[in-house]
């Protein structure tokens, strides 16, 4: 896992791991903490979105909770 750079300050994602067609997003909160998103749930465009936004270190967070919402593969 790589550590969520978090220049927003205010996301509860705190790391992630990329894979060739996933990504894992560690929460701080939550009942469950991992939450792992592939090409086949949400999709591969929403997906390699998310890797951008984990890349660059914000808006993650608000992209999951607006646009991703429930849509994951597994969670943990």
């Amino acid at each position: 896992m790589i550590n969520y750079k978090n220049l927003g300050g205010n996301s509860n994602v705190i790391a992630y791991e990329i894979k060739e067609q996933s990504i894992t997003v560690q929460f701080a909160s939550g009942r469950y903490q991992f939450y792992l998103y592939d090409y086949s749930i949400p999709g591969i465009q929403i997906v390699e979105r998310m890797k951008e936004l984990a890349e660059q270190g914000r808006g993650l967070n608000s992209y999951i909770s607006t646009t991703v919402k429930t849509r994951f593969s597994r969670k943990w």
